[in-house]
């Protein structure tokens, strides 16, 4: 069995902005649990101007008292593979765990959008797959705490957004300049 999970959102800045903020996401606030980031591989492809990163994330995890036999340390490693088109305004960003995939596989995707009601704004698309490949009747246990626990992060992850965003914000308010995206630039974590 799988368990999915889709939701949208909106963040009411400029799509630059967003997906600037969103290479400049660690650490904030509401991501404490991300311990490291480092990028991969980075590449511009010189006809389409398309950007494609990949990172590897380290993150700690939290484990409930029931899972703590079946996992001996926490601690899961992300890799997270994106594309940024400057072109058509569209980020689409791909993550799973590569550790515990037998446990929990947790694959995200996220599309990163021009808000079709206001051009002013960034939708964001989310689709998540839970899969568990263990028997012995904890498959549905284990699927349904990692959704849970993926929407939760979900909205955690949304804060954190809007946490780097107002900070932009303050910053290019300070300095007097407005905020300008560097979609094609991106920090390395």
């Amino acid at each position: 069995m799988v368990k999915f999970y889709q939701h949208t959102s909106s963040f009411e800045h400029a799509w630059d902005n967003v997906t600037y903020a969103f290479w400049l996401r660690y650490p904030n606030p509401f991501a404490s649990h991300v311990v490291g980031c480092d990028v991969i591989d980075r590449q511009v492809d010189p006809e389409t101007g398309v950007l494609r990163t990949t990172r590897l994330i380290l993150k700690q995890g939290v484990l409930p008292r029931w899972g703590r036999h079946l996992i001996k340390n926490s601690d899961a490693y992300i890799i997270e593979e994106s594309e940024v088109d400057p072109r058509t305004q569209t980020m689409v960003t791909r993550t799973k765990n590569l550790n515990h995939v037998r446990v929990m596989q947790v694959e995200e995707t996220q599309i990163f959008t021009v808000h079709p009601e206001n051009p002013k704004w960034t939708q964001v698309k989310t689709e998540a797959r839970i899969i568990s490949e263990l028997r012995w009747g904890l498959t549905g246990r284990v699927e349904s705490f990692g959704i849970n626990k993926f929407m939760d992060n979900s909205v955690r992850a949304r804060k954190g957004m809007a946490h780097i965003l107002e900070r932009l914000r303050q910053n290019a308010a300070l300095a007097g300049t407005p905020v300008v995206g560097a979609a094609t630039t991106p920090a390395d974590c």
